[in-house]
């Protein structure tokens, strides 16, 4: 039994140290007032959370960001239910041929227009 409580102060001081790295001293706090069952279910969660990934994607929102190309064209209007058959053949293989090719493009429709 005395081994086990040296591997739950262990875990727990593991954690502690992870909470203090990632400037995480009010869990610390909150950690110091619970016990038994609820202590144990924190100290688990805490273990599951990836502080690290956490940090960069919270330094990444400060980075500027850099848009490669910045093409922005209007389109004309096609009325889907105007299109021949043929055309519409035609409109799909190009879609697929765009998606094979690993191109997109961008479309903002205002409301209802793009039924």
């Amino acid at each position: 039994m005395l081994e086990r409580d040296d591997e739950r102060v262990d875990k727990i001081q593991d954690v502690i140290d992870l909470l203090k790295i990632y400037h995480q001293e009010h869990v610390i706090k909150l950690l110091e007032r619970l016990e038994g069952k609820e202590k144990e279910e924190l100290i688990e969660q805490i273990y599951k959370i990836d502080f690290h990934q956490i940090m960069e994607l919270y330094d990444n929102t400060k980075k500027e960001l850099e848009i490669k190309e910045n093409k922005i064209e209007n389109i004309t209007y096609l009325d889907k239910n105007k299109l021949s058959r043929e055309q519409k053949e035609q409109f799909d293989e190009l879609g697929e041929m765009a998606i094979r090719n690993h191109e997109y493009a961008v479309v903002t429709m205002a409301g209802r227009t793009g039924k």
